[in-house]
């Protein structure tokens, strides 16, 4: 007798909702509504006769049984894509699935896909932009640009490039800063931060050795867009990453609030796939990857960069 399996729309709805832990974020993401979302796990629940979240005022969190199935969902979808890859193409055109980190892809990767695409046509390229952590190969994807001190085990890894902190702002912001010196005096600026980078302000500082300023004031974000955004109306310093915000340095919408700038502990990695290697135009993307990153360092001009 063939196995009852759950019907798979209702598992999908499951494994979003649990990655995360959001009826709201995982209707966005399957385009349905939250109601849908709630209704097909709640249908679930019912066949499986399990309760797979506790349902909060104060938010959702995975059951003790919903903690034991997620795993198992999970990597069964992810065995489907790897399947679903594997599959003879008769149109003869590839995929290519990147997991990168939003910003990078936004204001890095993407803006050069078109260079690759002009050499490889027949080969589609899937840029998946979740902070969830990937493994290789369960998780279906060929590469990884990841943000790390350095590798991890599990998977191959070669850096790419370095990050720089520095302090910037709009031009007119800066004037206002600006002492009778031909300096600006952070001390009086309004500060910025980003949630998802909490750290920079501080990790700049000390690098730098200045004192002085307030960390606890100022505004916050939870992206680096908005910040970018906030600086460049005016309304105080952020800490930039290069090359994250070299597009606004070299717009002119942003300028540097200090003329020193610190080397980070961390770098941009490419990790791969044990099967990249098994694929032409696998190894074309890993070479043209390692080409543009070699490419920007080189006119980046940026020391850090010039590590291995």
């Amino acid at each position: 007798m063939p196995q009852r399996l759950p019907p798979l729309n209702a598992l999908r709805l499951f494994e979003a909702a649990a990655r995360h832990r959001s009826f709201k974020v995982a209707a966005a993401e399957l385009n349905v509504t939250p109601g849908a979302v709630s209704h097909g796990i709640g249908a679930l629940e019912d066949m499986l006769g399990v309760e797979l979240f506790v349902r909060e005022p104060r938010g959702l969190s995975l059951s003790a049984a919903g903690e034991h199935y997620l795993p198992y969902v999970a990597e069964a979808f992810s065995l489907i894509a790897i399947g679903t890859q594997t599959l003879p193409d008769k149109r003869k055109r590839r995929s290519i699935a990147v997991t990168c980190a939003p910003t990078l892809a936004a204001r890095w990767l993407v803006p050069r896909l078109a260079d690759f695409r002009a050499h490889w046509p027949n080969v589609d390229v899937t840029v998946d932009t979740s902070r969830r952590q990937a493994g290789f190969p369960v998780d279906g994807f060929d590469f990884g640009l990841r943000l790390s001190r350095g590798p991890v085990d599990g998977a191959s890894w070669q850096r790419l490039f370095g990050e720089r902190l520095v302090p910037v702002c709009s031009p007119a912001y800066r004037a206002t800063l600006t002492g009778a010196d031909g300096m600006p005096d952070l001390a009086r600026a309004a500060l910025i931060h980003v949630d998802t980078a909490s750290q920079d302000w501080q990790a700049w500082i000390d690098a730098a050795g200045i004192d002085g300023l307030d960390l606890h004031g100022g505004l916050r974000f939870d992206t680096v867009q908005l910040a970018f955004d906030a600086a460049a109306a005016g309304l105080g310093v952020v800490i930039g990453r290069r090359p994250l915000v070299d597009r606004e340095l070299a717009a002119g919408t942003l300028v540097e609030a200090s003329a020193t700038s610190v080397e980070t502990q961390t770098a941009y990695w490419l990790c791969e796939s044990p099967q990249a290697s098994a694929r032409a135009d696998l190894v074309a993307f890993r070479n043209w990857l390692i080409a543009q990153a070699a490419e920007f360092i080189e006119n980046n001009g940026d020391e850090a960069n010039r590590h291995g």
